[in-house]
């Protein structure tokens, strides 16, 4: 896990995912990679042709090219590897369109404000297309901790996909739980995602509650809590029938989480 993307963009979730990056980035000693995207607005019946539309297009380039101009020279003062690139488009596509390459990327969760960018939507759409995980964070976040972490295991392939993707992350760990809520299930249990990170140098804990009819994002928060864990890494939506069951639970914890979610589909 060496190559970090990081979308930039002039709104209010930027610096939570630039510090997060910074962080991350200097834990694995990666490289980083800022996506600057100068988002298409859309303009509605413009009797003019399209004038309209480029016009506040070029206004969103103006405010990017200061953006860049801004981070840039904070970069060069941050002791990490980095390169840019800028991008015309829509969000989640040009963040999708960046990643093949890319070990993980980082987004927000949500934007609490923001009548423009609806960053839950956008993160959702990356997290179903790329194939890296995404680090998804609040806009407030402002250090991203690797010391603590929470593994939400439910057995699924996208849970122990994004697993396996987070193992350098996981190793930076001096505490990582397991928690699932027990229920039958003929999917991969805890203890086999336990034994498999002990493979790797982690030794992880397991706990297990009953789930009875509570929400399960309301229960991933509250052992979030208890652990004080840094991030939740989980899976995200499913498959077939699943995707209504997991889909609700990641779209809960994209609008309400306190803490940043790694989501890997």
């Amino acid at each position: 896990m060496k190559n970090i993307l990081l979308l930039v963009h002039d709104d209010a979730g930027q610096e939570a995912r630039l510090q997060t990056a910074l962080d991350i980035t200097r834990a694995l000693e990666g490289h980083l990679s800022c996506i600057d995207v100068a988002v298409v607005p859309l303009v509605a019946a413009d009797i003019n042709g399209g004038a309209e539309q480029a016009m506040l297009l070029e206004e969103e380039r103006d405010r990017e090219r200061a953006n860049r101009a801004t981070l840039e020279a904070r970069l060069n003062r941050e002791a990490v590897s980095w390169d840019w690139t800028d991008v015309i488009g829509g969000m989640a596509q040009a963040m999708v369109d960046a990643s093949s390459l890319a070990d993980i990327i980082i987004l927000n969760r949500q934007l609490e404000e923001s009548s423009f960018l609806d960053m839950r939507e956008i993160t959702s759409r990356v997290v179903m297309k790329s194939r890296a995980p995404v680090a998804a964070v609040p806009e407030d976040q402002t250090h991203f901790g690797t010391d603590r972490a929470l593994v939400a295991w439910d057995g699924s392939e996208s849970c122990a996909a994004t697993l396996r993707a987070c193992v350098p992350l996981l190793k930076l760990a001096s505490d990582v739980r397991i928690f699932t809520a027990t229920e039958k299930s003929n999917q991969l249990s805890p203890a086999a995602a336990a034994q498999y990170l002990s493979r790797h140098g982690i030794r992880a804990e397991i706990d297990l509650v009953e789930r009875g009819s509570r929400n399960a994002d309301d229960l991933i928060a509250e052992a979030a809590a208890s652990a004080q864990a840094d991030y939740v890494l989980m899976g995200a939506y499913g498959r077939g029938r699943l995707r209504e069951t997991f889909g609700g639970v990641t779209k809960r914890l994209l609008s309400s989480s306190k803490l940043p979610l790694i989501l890997g589909h």
